[in-house]
């Protein structure tokens, strides 16, 4: 077998990584290989590569020091396994990696001025959001693991992470179409003396207040996606998720997303909320994403109550019959036991996740077409 195709095995296998053997440090190599190729693509073509709300507030010394340092571990752990005689074809496939990330001019790649209204994809959003959130997110999961026999490479994690890729690829797409959609089918109502009136409102109320606008829309649009056929068939992809991780929160078919944050994006708008609100509030919904389908034992006593916590959300996905069609919230739990869909069990964890029945086929693709082909 050679190196690829061992490479290919790996990619398209799941279980822990055995220390020992190389893995762990090989897949870390890879990995930061992996991102600085594609760090210094982006150098290459920002104009295409990059989302124009990031660039404004980018240290480009800063990123071509992370890009340094990650070359140089990458090139370190690789060079250690292959003296080691451990999993070469790993450390070779790194040392590929950073070979061409040198040629193409690594770190020292100049940036110079260029158009700042070209179509782009948001590889840099996505480079960004991948390392913050498997270092922050697995560091959690190990820590306040709440299935410690659950490993990071659980099964099925390829096509969450290709939702993940997918996702974060488009955002200039889904901000497009979302702007567009917002202005064109709300923006009818929205009245200046009201967008003054919120724009003024102290810090902490206008974050409390947008929080709770957006779940409370959330919420009947999250329902909906359960109590209405159609739109089932859309959720149904994110619901067939059979592991709960930071990364089980990406797999979301790109129809609902659009639609989703169309919907809560519109009373936003509409009330006129500040920048510093908004950007608050895009941090809170961003952390709550994935924490909530993490998996870490947290249930924060009574809070539980009143802030969606992993424990609550963790429910809805669960295949309990108690569980069907409950804990619709996002950030507020009460909203939930208010209007009476809030999970009442005896069991502080569900135990089974997933769609009942398991009718939703594994794969991204196959994922993307599911809504249309799905019929019953």
């Amino acid at each position: 077998m050679n190196d690829l195709d061992k490479l290919n095995r790996l990619t398209e296998s799941h279980g822990a990584l055995r220390p020992g053997k190389g893995l762990i440090s090989g897949v870390i190599a890879l990995s930061l290989a992996v991102l600085c190729f594609l760090g210094v693509l982006a150098f290459h073509f920002p104009e295409y590569l990059t989302t124009p709300q990031l660039r404004k507030s980018y240290n480009v010394d800063v990123i071509r020091l992370v890009m340094f340092w990650s070359l140089v571990l990458a090139g370190a752990l690789a060079l250690f396994n292959i003296i080691r005689n451990r999993s070469r074809w790993l450390a070779l496939g790194a040392f590929v990696l950073i070979g061409l990330t040198l040629a193409l001019g690594g770190h020292k790649v100049p940036v110079n001025d260029f158009a700042d209204n070209t179509p782009y994809i948001g590889l840099d959003w996505f480079i960004l959001d991948l390392l913050g959130s498997a270092l922050i997110f697995i560091f959690i999961e190990k820590l306040f693991a709440l299935r410690r026999e659950q490993p990071v490479f659980r099964p099925e994690w390829q096509t969450d992470f290709h939702h993940f890729i997918v996702n974060h690829m488009v955002v200039g797409f889904v901000l497009l179409a979302t702007n567009l959609l917002v202005h064109k089918l709300f923006g009818w109502a929205a009245k200046d003396g009201v967008r003054l009136w919120v724009s003024e409102l102290p810090f902490v109320v206008a974050l409390f207040l947008i929080v709770l606008v957006a779940d409370l829309v959330q919420y009947w649009t999250h329902r909906a996606y359960h109590e209405v056929p159609t739109m089932w068939r859309l959720h149904a992809v994110h619901h067939s998720v059979k592991s709960m991780d930071w990364l089980a929160g990406s797999r979301q078919h790109i129809l609902e997303l659009i639609i989703t944050r169309t919907l809560v994006l519109a009373p936003i708008y509409v009330l006129g909320f500040s920048k510093e609100v908004i950007d608050a509030y895009i941090v809170i919904v961003g952390f709550q994403a994935v924490f909530n389908h993490a998996n870490v034992s947290v249930r924060l006593g009574p809070l539980r109550y009143v802030i969606v916590t992993p424990n609550f959300h963790h429910w809805h996905h669960s295949q309990d019959d108690a569980a069907i069609d409950k804990n619709y919230a996002a950030h507020f739990a009460f909203l939930d036991y208010a209007f009476g869909t809030a999970v009442k069990s005896d069991r502080a964890w569900p135990e089974h996740y997933g769609v009942v029945g398991d009718y939703v086929q594994n794969g991204f693709f196959k994922q993307l077409a599911f809504p249309f082909r799905w019929k019953g």
